[in-house]
C-alpha cells in the first residue's frame, strides 16, 4: 500500500531530517523526503492511520501531513508547488477506513458500511456514498448513470421505432426495410444497452440469486433476460418454436424494444433515486460547509483549522465563522447560532462565553481559547449523529422487509402461474399471451418502493430535524416519540435556565461571611454542577479565590463533602446534615423553608460538624417551558417533574408551570426506579434531562431526550438532543415524528397498494370483461416511476413546518 503526503512547516535540509526520523519510528513506515517539492513518500507494509503520522510529527514541531494526490508526471497538484510552509493543503478522506464510505439505502444489513462504490451484495441497489466522503465520489456516481442513460435512450428510440413503425403516422417504417434486416439493425441497437448501460443489472440478478437474496434486480434481469433471449432465439432459430408464437408469415414476434425500453426506464428510476439521494442529504451537506477552513492566531498568524490546537488563542473578525469550540478570553460580540440550534435571533456573548464551531461572529472582533477541535467540536458531533441517524431502522421498517422476503417467490409462482392459465386458456397465439404477461407480472412486481420508504423519510426527517436544532441518535427514538405518553423531566437546567445564582448567604452568630463564602467556593470547585457554578462565580465577584481541597467526595442526592486549609466541610441539603449528625436550629429551618417555597433551592453549609450558614440560590424558569408543556399536555402527554431538590421548592416550580405531578428529593436510583414502573404500565416514557445524574433514567427511558446545554454523558445517553436546550424542542421534535410517521405510511401503503393492483392487471384478470392486458413496457415505467413517487412523497418533509 502507498500513500502520498505533502508536508507543511519544513523549510530547510534540517527540517527534511528530522521529519524522515520521526517518520521512520512509526511501527510498518518507510519515510522518503524531498524538500523540493515538499514531498513525502510514505511506503508501508500494513495500513498506517493518517493520524499517527501526524501525531509523530507534532511530537518534534509544527510540521503537518496532508494526504495528496499526484498528477501525471508524479508531482502534487501545480497549486500546492513551492515550500509547503507557506501552503494550506487539506486532507483527503481516505477511502480505506474502517468505518467506509459507502452504505445502502434500503438498509439491508442495517448501519454497515462499505469502502467502495458499487452495489449492495443483499438488495443490488447502488450504494450511496456518505456526505463526509465528498461530493465527488456521489456526483460521480450520478454523472455515471446520467452517461449510461443517455447511451441506452439513443439506441432505444429506434428500436423502438423499428418495432413500433406500423403504429406510426405516414409511410410504416416496416414497408421501407424488410424484415428480416428490420429485427436484425433492433438486435444489433439492442447490444449496447443490455450489455454496457444495463449489464449492472443482470450482474446484480445473478449475485441475487447465487447468494439467494432475491430482491428487485432478480425480477429485472430474469424479466428483462428473458424477453431478450427469447427474442435471440427467435430471431436465429424460428423454427424451434411451436406454432403459437409465430405470426404471419411464420415468423416469430420479437421483443428487443420490450429488452431494451424496460432496461431504459429502470435506468432513469435509478437515475432519479441518485438525484433524489443527493437532495435529501442537503441538512448534512449544509452542516459540513458551516465549517471553516482557516482560523487567524492572537498573533495574526493564518492556519488551517485541522492544525489548531488546545489552548491555542484565537482571534475571530467580525463576519467570520468561529473555527472550533471553546470560551471567549477578551472581548465581547453578538453571535448568530441559528446554524446550530434553528433560532434566528443572535445571542450576545462576552468574556467566559462559550462559543461553537461554525457559528458566526455578527459584530466586534474577539480573542477565544480553544477548548474542542476536529471531531471533538459541537458541529462534527451534530454532523456524525445526522450521519448516524439518517442510516438507521425504525422498528416499522421490519415490517417492511418481512413482506418483502416473501414478496419475491410468491411473485415468481404468480408469474408461472400467470404463464400457465394463458397458454391453456389464452387466446391464438396464446403463448404469446402467456410469455408476455408472465414478464409483465416480473417487471411490475419489483419491490423497490417497498424497500425505500423507510429510510428516504427517516434520512429526510433527520435532517429536517437538525435544521431545526433537534438532532435525532437513531430512527428508533424518532418513530417512539410520535407514540409517547408520558414525559419526565429534570428541573435544573432542563425546566429552568440551568443558570443559577447566589440571592443571599445567611451566616449564623460567630462567624466570618467572607471566610465561610471562600470555604464554600473552594468545596464546589470540583464539582460540575450549576448550583457549584453558581457559588463559585459568587466568590469570584467578591473578589475570593477558591482554595486546595482534599479528601473531596461528591454524594449523590445530598451534597459535597472536603477539607479545605484543614478544616472539614459539608455543604448540601437537609438528607446531608441528618446523615452527619449535624443540628440545624428550628429557627433557621424556618427561613430555610421560607426561602425554598419561593422556588429557591438551598443549601445548608456546616464546618467541623457545626451548622455555620445556608446559601440561597435561584434558577429562573425557562421563559418557553410554561408554553411547551401546555402543548404537550394538550396533546395528551402527562408531564411529571422528578428532582433530587426539596419539596418546597418542587411544588413552588411544578405550581408555576402547572405540572401533572412532581416527585422532590429524588436520587439518579429513584429516577430510573419510577421510569420502569411507568414502563410496567405499559407507558411510553419519555426523559428530558441534562446532568450526569439523569444519565442513568435517559437511558433507561424509552426516548431519552437530552439539553443540548447539559453535560457529555447526558448527551451521550440519549437518543435525542435539543441543541437549544429547552422543552419547546421536544414540541417540535414530537410534532417531526408524527410527520415521519405519517409519512413513512403513505410510503408503505403507495408501495403495497402499487402492488397489490399492479399484480393483478399484469397477470390479465381484466383481460376478460374489459379486454386490458398490461404491456411489460407500460410494466416497467409504472416500476420505475413508482420509487420516485415515494422519494418525492419522503422529499415533502423538507418543506413541513415544525
Amino acid at each position: 500500500m502507498k500513500h502520498t503526503y505533502l508536508v507543511t512547516g519544513m523549510s530547510c535540509n534540517g527540517c527534511r531530517t528530522r521529519v524522515e526520523k520521526a517518520l521512520n519510528t512509526v511501527d510498518g513506515a518507510t519515510v522518503n523526503v524531498t524538500l523540493d517539492p515538499p514531498l513525502a513518500t510514505v511506503t508501508a507494509d500494513k495500513e498506517i492511520e493518517l493520524s499517527q503520522l501526524q501525531q509523530a510529527l507534532r511530537e518534534i514541531g509544527h510540521y503537518e501531513l496532508s494526504e495528496t494526490e499526484l498528477d501525471e508526471n508524479g508531482m502534487p497538484p501545480a497549486c500546492c508547488s513551492g515550500h509547503a510552509h507557506s501552503h494550506t493543503y487539506p486532507v483527503k478522506t481516505v477511502s480505506s477506513s474502517s468505518e467506509g464510505i459507502y452504505y445502502c439505502p434500503m438498509q439491508c444489513e442495517g448501519d454497515k458500511m462499505y469502502n467502495e462504490p458499487g452495489s449492495c451484495k443483499v438488495c443490488g441497489m447502488d450504494l450511496v456514498a456518505a456526505v463526509s466522503a465528498g461530493d465527488d465520489e456521489e456526483d460521480s456516481s450520478y454523472t455515471s448513470l446520467k452517461r449510461k442513460f443517455k447511451i441506452s435512450l439513443l439506441f432505444t428510440i429506434p428500436i423502438f421505432v423499428l418495432s413500433m413503425g406500423d403504429m406510426l403516422p405516414g409511410r410504416p417504417v416496416s414497408s421501407v426495410l424488410p424484415h428480416t434486416l428490420n429485427n436484425w439493425l433492433q438486435f444489433a441497437l439492442s447490444l449496447p444497452v443490455v450489455f454496457y448501460a444495463a449489464w449492472m443489472f443482470f450482474q446484480r440478478a445473478w449475485v441475487s440469486v447465487k447468494s439467494w437474496n432475491l430482491n428487485m434486480f432478480t425480477l429485472i434481469g430474469l424479466g428483462a433476460g428473458a424477453a431478450f433471449i427469447f427474442s435471440l432465439v427467435g430471431l436465429l432459430v424460428p423454427d424451434l418454436f411451436p406454432h403459437q408464437f409465430t405470426g404471419h408469415g411464420g415468423t416469430v414476434h420479437l421483443y428487443f424494444e420490450s429488452t431494451t425500453v424496460i432496461l431504459t426506464l429502470v435506468l432513469l428510476g435509478q437515475l432519479l433515486e441518485a438525484r433524489a439521494h443527493k437532495q435529501t442529504t442537503s441538512a448534512i451537506k449544509a452542516l459540513l460547509k458551516l465549517a471553516p477552513t482557516e482560523a487567524t492566531l492572537a498573533d495574526g498568524t493564518v492556519i488551517p483549522v485541522d492544525q489548531i490546537k488546545k489552548g491555542d488563542i484565537l482571534r475571530v473578525k467580525p463576519g467570520e465563522k468561529i473555527p472550533v469550540d471553546g470560551i471567549i478570553t477578551e472581548g465581547q460580540a453578538v453571535v448568530d447560532e441559528s446554524m446550530i440550534t434553528g433560532e434566528p435571533v443572535p445571542v450576545d456573548k462576552s468574556t467566559g462565553s462559550r462559543v461553537s464551531a461554525g457559528t458566526i461572529n455578527s459584530t466586534r472582533s474577539f480573542l477565544m481559547q480553544a477548548e474542542k477541535v476536529g471531531s471533538e467540536t459541537l458541529l462534527s458531533q451534530i454532523i456524525e449523529m445526522v450521519r448516524t441517524a439518517s442510516r438507521s431502522r425504525a422498528p416499522i421498517q421490519n415490517l417492511a422487509d418481512k413482506i418483502a422476503g416473501y414478496f419475491v417467490p410468491v411473485v415468481f409462482i404468480v408469474s408461472v402461474i400467470t404463464f400457465i392459465v394463458w397458454a391453456v386458456a389464452g387466446p391464438q397465439p396464446s403463448y404469446v399471451y402467456a410469455f408476455v404477461n408472465a414478464l409483465a407480472v416480473l417487471i411490475i412486481a419489483c419491490p423497490c418502493a417497498l424497500g425505500l420508504a423507510t429510510p428516504m423519510a427517516v434520512m429526510v426527517g433527520v435532517g429536517k430535524g437538525a435544521q431545526q436544532g433537534v438532532l435525532i441518535k437513531n430512527a428508533e427514538s424518532l418513530e417512539k416519540l410520535s407514540r409517547m405518553d408520558v414525559l419526565i423531566t429534570d428541573k435544573t437546567g432542563t425546566l429552568t435556565q440551568g443558570k443559577p445564582s447566589v440571592e443571599k448567604v445567611v451566616v449564623f452568630d460567630g462567624f466570618d461571611p467572607a471566610q465561610l463564602v471562600y470555604y464554600m467556593a473552594s468545596l464546589n470547585s470540583h464539582s460540575e454542577h450549576p448550583l457549584a457554578q453558581a457559588i463559585v462565580t459568587y466568590a469570584k465577584e467578591q473578589n475570593l479565590q477558591p482554595g486546595t481541597v482534599t479528601g473531596f467526595e461528591s454524594l449523590t442526592g445530598k451534597g459535597l463533602v472536603g477539607k479545605v486549609d484543614g478544616k472539614h466541610l459539608a455543604l448540601g441539603n437537609a438528607a446531608l446534615m441528618e446523615s452527619m449528625q449535624i443540628a440545624v436550629p428550628d429557627t433557621w429551618k424556618q427561613k430555610v423553608e421560607e426561602e425554598q417555597l419561593q422556588g429557591k433551592t438551598v443549601s445548608y453549609f456546616a464546618m467541623e460538624g457545626q451548622s455555620a450558614a445556608f446559601i440561597s440560590i435561584s434558577d429562573p424558569v425557562k421563559s418557553t417551558s410554561r408554553e411547551a408543556i401546555r402543548l404537550l399536555q394538550s396533546e395528551g402527554v402527562e408531564v411529571v417533574m422528578l428532582t433530587g431538590d426539596n419539596h418546597n421548592t418542587a411544588k413552588s416550580v411544578a405550581d408555576a408551570l402547572h405540572l401533572d405531578s412532581f416527585k422532590a428529593g429524588c436520587l439518579p436510583e429513584d429516577k430510573l426506579s419510577y421510569i420502569k414502573q411507568l414502563q410496567a404500565q405499559g407507558k411510553v416514557v419519555a426523559m428530558a434531562g441534562d446532568g450526569i445524574n439523569d444519565a442513568p433514567a435517559l437511558a433507561q427511558a424509552n426516548i431519552g431526550i437530552a439539553m443540548g446545554t447539559g453535560t457529555d454523558v447526558a448527551i451521550e445517553s440519549a437518543g435525542i438532543t435539543l441543541l437549544k436546550g429547552d422543552l419547546m424542542g421536544i414540541v417540535k421534535a414530537r410534532k417531526l415524528s408524527a410527520l415521519v410517521m405519517k409519512n413513512i405510511k403513505q410510503n408503505l401503503f403507495f408501495a403495497f397498494f402499487y402492488n397489490a393492483l399492479g399484480i393483478p392487471v399484469a397477470a390479465g384478470v381484466l383481460y376478460p370483461v374489459f379486454g386490458l392486458l398490461l404491456s411489460p413496457m407500460i410494466a416497467a415505467a409504472a416500476m420505475s416511476f413508482s420509487s420516485v413517487s415515494v422519494i418525492s412523497n419522503s422529499l415533502r418533509l423538507r418543506k413541513s413546518k415544525l
